[in-house]
């Protein structure tokens, strides 16, 4: 039997744990033991020892883990890339570039992968990062020193100035946030963004439907949102999914979609645009 490749009795004993698990309510646990183990596999690669090519140093296999799950050093770094190239591309298709900006916020900005790309603006460019994990921040502090970063809680609101950022993004963050989380995190963010600003995010899209049960899928058809495990807002294991018409009705409703591209970065990525007074 090839590695990888699991047996029809295998597959049942571990739906039937799966739903053990869940019923105990051990879910959570689960989930964090199964992170370890990722971060303790991760750590041990001779390949993963490695610099990157900004001579920035590359974060330890914990935080890695936790921010791109199933995932490798080198993936991590390249990740950190294309998000950050994406951004600029979207900006610039609306005439708009991250280099002219006053200042920029990375929401949710994990270890830095996506931060990293925008260190050589930071002698222009106010540079903001705050995450939910405090060890993450810390390892930030200590090792990309020329941005500012703080630490939020799981709810709003953030420690900025209302209107006083250009631009903000969130990669990866509204797929791991309960229903509630995200029309009060949205809110939050419009508000610290500048009229004229941009706000980026990404979301499970209609690229994700086909993971989805029969009932979700029937949930998801009808416009509505779709939020697993929703007590673990925060972590890779509460995972949410937008189908368009809630981001465009709902999600986005008090800003302009500049540009909606599915499955752009794996996920759906979408430039929103905060309105000028009385636009």
């Amino acid at each position: 039997m090839r590695a990888g490749v699991l047996l029809p009795m295998q597959f049942e004993f571990r739906q039937v744990l799966k739903g053990l698990v869940q019923r105990l309510g051990l879910m959570g646990v689960a989930f964090r033991v199964q992170e370890w183990l990722k971060s303790f596999e991760l750590s041990f690669r001779r390949s993963e020892r490695l610099s990157a090519d900004d001579g920035l140093p590359v974060p330890p296999a914990r935080l890695i883990v936790r921010v791109g799950g199933d995932t490798n050093a080198r993936a991590f770094l390249l990740g950190g890339q294309q998000i950050a190239q994406t951004i600029r591309e979207m900006l610039a298709a609306d005439g708009a570039d991250a280099a002219q900006m006053k200042s920029i916020l990375d929401f949710g900005c994990g270890s830095g992968r996506v931060m990293r790309q925008w260190h050589a603006l930071s002698d222009r460019v106010a540079l903001h990062g705050t995450d939910y994990s405090r060890a993450a921040i810390q390892w930030c502090r200590r090792n990309l020193p020329f941005a500012a970063f703080g630490i939020n809680r799981l709810e709003p609101p953030l420690d900025y100035a209302t209107n006083s950022l250009d631009l903000v993004y969130a990669f990866s963050v509204f797929t791991h946030l309960s229903a509630k989380l995200q029309l009060a995190w949205i809110g939050e963010l419009t508000r610290v963004t500048a009229p004229g600003g941009y706000l980026f995010i990404t979301v499970h899209g209609e690229n994700f439907r086909a993971t989805l049960t029969a009932d979700e899928q029937s949930t998801f058809d009808s416009g509505q949102l779709v939020v697993r495990h929703a007590g673990m807002a925060g972590s890779n294991l509460c995972a949410a999914f937008h189908p368009p018409r809630y981001v465009r009705e709902i999600l986005a409703e008090h800003l302009r979609i500049v540009d909606y591209a599915p499955a752009r970065l794996g996920q759906d990525a979408i430039l929103l645009q905060k309105p000028m007074p009385n636009a």
